[in-house]
């Protein structure tokens, strides 16, 4: 088998695509429309995609499964910047002496994600 997609369970899937679409250079799929219930982020091959998939309840506690990040062209300090531009918040600065550590941000719905150093 191979990975297809990351869903991700969300209250406003275009929006929070829009975002994820900004902070990763994919695109949203062409089908894909504000008010749909399923948006899609296409990756390049081989990667999966990343859908958001509207659902009626709110997130209500931790993320059990997040999405760890590697800057490619960016150091970690800018992507993290970028990502903060885009929507993003801090949760949690685990950055430490010699660029060593990560970030943990939360999209603009809360979902936790990590960017790292390259």
């Amino acid at each position: 088998m191979r990975l297809r997609h990351v869903t991700v369970d969300c209250a406003n899937p275009y929006e929070l695509a829009t975002f994820w679409s900004g902070l990763t250079g994919w695109p949203i799929s062409g089908i894909d429309q504000p008010g749909d219930d399923e948006v899609l982020i296409e990756a390049p091959d081989p990667v999966p995609g990343l859908l958001f998939v509207r659902v009626p309840e709110a997130r209500a506690a931790k993320n059990r499964v997040h999405l760890d990040w590697k800057p490619d062209g960016r150091s970690r300090d800018e992507e993290v910047e970028r990502a903060v531009g885009l929507g993003a918040t801090v949760y949690e600065d685990h950055r430490g002496p010699e660029d060593r550590g990560w970030v943990t941000l939360r999209d603009p719905e809360g979902n936790e994600f990590c960017i790292e150093r390259q």
